[in-house]
């Protein structure tokens, strides 16, 4: 088992990022920044190509994230977190399901050597959802973000990125513990 110095960056950088998302700081975005350009490169080599791809529209996301924290409340102010709706889930989650059918697709038909097309598919969509609801302070979004990950620990292993694979399966805990401690917040501010 080998770990490459580029796996070894990517994943200080997305650990620091996660553990600063649940604590609410603004310093998850720039830290994941860093990140998602590590891993563009790591995905990319290992033929997750989708998931290559997701690291461009995570670095535009974190842009956009940046800012809404910053800004995205009321009067440009700090964001407070919030509740998903009924009607919000039922959005996200069609999202979710037609981006996957899409990049399915978009796999099938450009990607001889794609490794595991559909959960590269599954996974992509759905992270685009639980980084939307991220950007946004949903607290569902440790939600999402558990199942995603528990799919990427059986895809980084099938891989061979064991580093990897261990550090999302830390954040399945991590995700429980953002969850715990958003909706703390969400019900104190009520």
């Amino acid at each position: 088992m080998t770990f490459t110095p580029l796996e070894i960056a990517a994943v200080i950088f997305t650990l620091a990022n996660v553990w600063l998302a649940v604590k609410e700081n603004i310093w998850t975005w720039p830290t994941g920044i860093a990140s998602v350009l590590l891993y563009l490169v790591v995905f990319w080599r290992s033929h997750l190509y989708l998931n290559a791809g997701l690291q461009l529209v995570y670095f535009a996301l974190s842009i956009h994230g940046w800012y809404e924290w910053l800004h995205g409340g009321e009067n440009k102010t700090e964001l407070k977190i919030t509740r998903a709706s009924s009607k919000m889930w039922t959005i996200l989650m069609s999202i979710g399901v037609l981006l996957t059918v899409g990049f399915f697709w978009l796999l099938r038909a450009t990607s001889h050597d794609a490794s595991l097309p559909i959960w590269d598919a599954v996974t992509t969509a759905f992270s685009i959802v639980g980084q939307f609801m991220l950007n946004t302070k949903i607290v569902e979004n440790w939600l999402i973000w558990a199942i995603v990950d528990v799919i990427y620990v059986f895809m980084f292993i099938d891989q061979k990125l064991y580093l990897t694979a261990g550090l999302y399966a830390f954040f399945v805990v991590l995700c429980v513990k953002g969850l715990l401690d958003w909706r703390r917040t969400a019900h104190a501010s009520v």
